[in-house]
């Protein structure tokens, strides 16, 4: 440690440098607070056509990146390893706003897959892309509907079209790219959700073929969990070959001083403080300031400089562990991953909070603890919109301590009716995307609780929560961060 300390002020630029929740996601952002991961470089590669992510991992972040030719110079310049070009062609083939010109929105596209084979939807969408020019025919004019049939009934033609712009873009050196995100967005069932995604998975095996055009998916990784999703032919040479967005804890230092060191107004505070610690100074690209390398690697290096913010300890000594660690190991989920977005909510939430007056650092250990529970407010709310069922789950555990044994859990949703209220509700259509497994009883729905990573199974069967969503659940915890109170 350097015994460098930042200025007080730090907890101002926290505020106005990291994005409040509001932030609108799966768009383009300025490329001054476009990270760019190390490990991403390998997802965003072309030939990386089935790229995994949990919710605020990245998917819609990349693929409103990937659409912007500015930022695709960027990503050039930064992350060569990735092959992406500021010239390599980009189109949307799905993702979560409408644009019915560039492919179906949801209600088109259950429909659609009703009537046609789901892998001829996604291909009629691909082959729109490829041949945005195409006159004459309806792959280029008319509805959906008439694109799709046509496809369907002239094979020869669409393969002989594919084969030419393939060679075509070989010479000419190009990748082109056509992007699928907000697969969650595709139906409100997951048996047609599923039967959805597998046509698309389809198409990726097909495109393998193809040396140039690629179509790219950014799934969630419980969309993948059940097998009907590959139950078909060399399915696995599509799933042997996805590619995970992670954040491991260097890389989500990274992100926070990339924001703080842009910050426009004092954004210098921030980078002289760096200087300081680590008697380097910040490089620019195009009127962007570029995080260090020692400070995006080097993870003895961003502990100096975020214990320069916070003080080395989670308490009054040691024993309470070191706010570096302590932070991104109570956001992580069962898996052990990290959303970048509650990783910034509950440092942002942090500054927010008035520290300890006679504290000497400008964030107060017990103003982290409140930010991770800002945090787990924000992670159920989002894991609320995406499966609803979820919190009629929870809502009976409330105030139950974690690890405990599963049939405590059973013995609660059994005396509430929780299972057959929820079958229920699901015979009256009244819930989106239900647990997959409900059929098999108390344990069935373990399983898909363990899927999104909700509950964890320990080595003697037991369940545990991680902080993320055990805080906002009002789960305890002997010596943990105190439970969210539930309204």
């Amino acid at each position: 440690m350097t015994g460098y300390r930042f200025p007080k002020e730090i907890r101002g630029l926290l505020k106005d440098a990291l994005p409040p929740e509001t932030a609108v996601y799966g768009q383009p952002q300025g490329i001054d607070t476009t990270y760019t991961p190390a490990g991403h470089a390998r997802a965003l590669h072309p030939d990386a056509m089935l790229v995994l992510g949990i919710r605020g991992a990245g998917k819609s972040f990349w693929w409103a990146v990937l659409q912007s030719p500015q930022h695709r110079q960027m990503v050039e310049y930064l992350m060569p390893k990735s092959e992406i070009r500021k010239e390599t062609i980009v189109s949307a083939g799905f993702g979560e706003r409408s644009s019915p010109d560039d492919y179906p929105g949801k209600d088109t596209l259950v429909q659609l897959c009703r009537q046609f084979d789901p892998r001829q939807v996604w291909r009629t969408i691909v082959l729109r892309k490829v041949f945005p020019k195409t006159t004459g025919e309806p792959l280029a004019q008319g509805n959906w509907a008439d694109a799709v049939r046509w496809v369907d009934t002239h094979p020869e033609e669409v393969e002989r079209k594919l084969y030419e712009a393939d060679q075509l873009l070989e010479n000419q050196g190009q990748h082109q790219l056509i992007l699928f995100d907000a697969l969650d967005r595709t139906a409100d069932d997951w048996p047609t959700m599923l039967k959805i995604i597998r046509g698309l998975l389809q198409v990726l095996l097909e495109f393998r073929t193809y040396k140039r055009i690629r179509p790219k998916a950014f799934v969630r990784p419980d969309h993948l969990e059940d097998t009907k999703t590959a139950d078909f032919a060399d399915s696995s040479k599509v799933l042997n070959q996805k590619v995970e967005l992670r954040w491991p804890r260097n890389e989500l230092y990274g992100l926070l001083w990339q924001y703080l060191g842009n910050e426009p107004v004092n954004g210098a505070l921030f980078r002289d403080g760096c200087q300081k610690i680590l008697g380097l100074p910040w490089d620019r690209y195009q009127g962007v300031w570029t995080v260090p390398s020692k400070i995006r690697i080097e993870e003895e290096r961003q502990r100096d400089v975020f214990h320069a913010i916070t003080g080395p300890w989670m308490g009054r000594d040691r024993r309470r562990g070191f706010p570096y660690t302590w932070l991104p190991n109570h956001l992580g989920d069962a898996g052990g991953q990290v959303s970048p977005r509650s990783f910034l909510a509950a440092i942002r939430y942090a500054a927010t909070d008035n520290p300890r007056s006679d504290f000497a650092y400008p964030l107060y250990y017990e103003s982290i603890k409140r930010g991770v529970q800002e945090a787990s407010r924000i992670r159920v709310r989002e894991i609320q919109e995406d499966y609803p069922w979820v919190d009629m789950l929870m809502k009976p555990l409330s105030e139950l301590t974690v690890p405990c044994h599963f049939e405590e859990i059973a013995r609660r949703w059994k005396q509430n009716r929780i299972l057959d209220r929820l079958r229920g509700d699901m015979a009256d259509a009244a819930v989106k995307l239900p647990p997959a497994h409900i059929e098999e009883g108390a344990d069935g729905v373990r399983s898909d609780l363990e899927t999104l990573g909700v509950f964890e199974r320990m080595r003697d069967d037991r369940v545990n929560m991680p902080d993320v969503y055990r805080l906002g659940y009002g789960l305890g915890r002997k010596g943990g961060v105190k439970a969210v109170a539930r309204k």
